[in-house]
């Protein structure tokens, strides 16, 4: 099981929302390249980047500070955010993005999902960010009328190589994770599962861990770990002895 920091970038700089509201932004570091390398050397495996910008706008809005993370670490970054073109996707991965995010285009425009699924086997995940279960979609601005775990066989069946569900309700809220839920996505998927939204202390990685048997992949992590009510060498620590016993 892995924990993903996630490095958030809105106006050139690393911020976390509340329940992804754009009014609602705390900046934690004026640098994301930094902020990135920072929980490189802190033990993270895997980054989580989002270009919120890009998901508010549509269209790639910080792919220069996107490269220059990707140029700096040795391990690889998953990016989600106004990625709603296959040209949009080769960019992002000739750019060095190990796997991509797609959000909006999963659910309003399957066919092109399927085309960069068919493209890049293996590096197109979709994230799933439901209210109360229904997926919101354009930055989590609109809603699609369309239940999460009614969508999760029908991406699947296009080619979707992992999921990322957010709980948009408790994303950023500090308010533990939607177990039920999560427990419901597992059971529904075929490919790999990540948790997203209130993962806030060791205990909501506890809580999530069993769902590993089910196909859960990993939890993000955003202003949990930069307010460390969750620490990220601690969470890996205990993820190993796990692993071990």
């Amino acid at each position: 099981m892995l924990v993903l920091p996630a490095v958030d970038i809105k106006d050139g700089a690393c911020v976390r929302l509340r329940q992804g509201k754009a009014n609602e932004t705390t900046v934690f570091a004026k640098d994301p390249v930094e902020a990135a390398l920072a929980w490189e050397r802190q033990g993270a495996r895997y980054l989580h980047v989002i270009d919120l910008d890009g998901a508010f706008e549509g269209e790639p809005a910080n792919k220069k500070l996107v490269q220059a993370i990707c140029a700096r670490l040795h391990i690889p970054v998953e990016l989600g955010g106004g990625i709603r073109s296959l040209e949009t996707a080769r960019a992002y991965l000739e750019a060095g993005v190990t796997r991509l995010l797609i959000g909006t285009v999963a659910i309003e425009n399957p066919e092109l999902l399927a085309r960069m699924c068919e493209a890049y086997p293996g590096r197109i995940g979709v994230s799933l960010d439901a209210e109360k279960g229904v997926l919101k979609t354009k930055g989590w601005t609109e809603d699609s009328g369309v239940r999460a775990v009614d969508a999760v066989k029908r991406l699947i069946d296009l080619g979707t190589a992992f999921i990322v569900y957010t709980d948009i309700e408790r994303d950023g809220m500090q308010q533990g994770v939607n177990l039920e839920e999560m427990r419901a996505i597992c059971a529904a998927s075929t490919v790999p599962v990540l948790a997203a939204g209130g993962v806030t202390t060791l205990e909501d990685i506890k809580r999530l861990y069993p769902l590993t048997a089910m196909g859960l992949e990993g939890a993000i992590s955003g202003r949990a770990l930069y307010e460390k009510t969750l620490d990220l060498a601690e969470a890996n620590a205990w993820i190993d002895s796990q692993a071990q016993s």
